[in-house]
């Protein structure tokens, strides 16, 4: 073992992080989620001027956040706006509802350290699951999954899961426009068409733990299915003026 590039590259520092939550009316859920949000460096809330006292309850728990007040667009809209204003060198994306681990969070970072630029937490996945799925969203997402790899000719596991991090350098390449669900397929297929260096690690999808689902099966799933076939007819490419390729981070020892 060469013991100068050991030392090197412990230390070497490591990724910042951060993590991007809409919200809409998930002031019990963040209770429970921020503050087991510590191996993160930035946390953006995107807050669809929830009537619970959800902006209130994020800046209390940590005051360090940066809460973004907006009409509830949908969870594409609060997306991209948090995104936008995320400053980390890794971005990772939850949902507020404490069904994602946040502990699941280095699993997805230590591949963008290794060069990935795009990493989809798959329910499918060896080590994976999922409490929250009824049959219906389970047959709905495997038939949408298959043809999502028909159509783009990639081996996805998982297609419609929230769980991502990704390369800051990513989020301009992706082009995103959807405005609801739909942007999570959004996300997968403009990376296939963009070419950037796509993994999947397995993630585990426990209930909701207050509340009400704002996904509506069959209107969502309408909406992923258009997305999917108009993207392919139409497909983003990279920009003419591509960006640099993004150099693996260090992973943190």
């Amino acid at each position: 073992m060469n013991a100068t590039a050991d030392l090197s590259r412990i230390n070497t520092p490591a990724p910042t992080v951060t993590a991007v939550i809409p919200t809409l009316n998930e002031a019990d859920n963040l209770r429970w989620l921020l503050p087991r949000l510590t191996g993160v460096d930035e946390i953006v809330i995107v807050d669809g001027e929830s009537t619970d006292g959800s902006a209130e309850v994020a800046a209390t728990l940590r005051p360090d956040a940066v809460v973004i007040s907006q009409p509830p667009q949908g969870k594409g809209s609060a997306l991209q706006a948090g995104f936008a204003a995320a400053t980390g060198d890794v971005i990772v994306m939850l949902d507020a509802d404490g069904s994602m681990d946040p502990a699941e969070i280095p699993s997805f970072v230590a591949l963008v350290g290794r060069g990935f630029d795009f990493v989809k937490g798959s329910r499918y996945a060896c080590g994976g699951g999922s409490e929250d799925l009824t049959f219906l969203r389970r047959t709905g997402n495997e038939w949408l999954t298959r043809l999502a790899n028909t159509l783009y000719r990639t081996q996805w596991t998982d297609l419609c899961y929230g769980y991502v991090a990704m390369h800051r350098t990513a989020v301009e390449r992706l082009q995103l426009k959807s405005t609801g669900f739909e942007i999570e397929t959004e996300m997968c297929v403009n990376a296939v068409t963009t070419g950037l260096k796509i993994a999947e690690v397995a993630s585990f999808e426990g209930n909701r733990l207050f509340g009400e689902s704002h996904l509506n099966t069959w209107r969502d799933g309408w909406r992923v299915l258009k997305m999917m076939v108009g993207s392919r007819m139409n497909p983003v490419r990279p920009a003419a003026q591509q960006l640099p390729e993004p150099v693996a981070l260090p992973v943190a020892a």
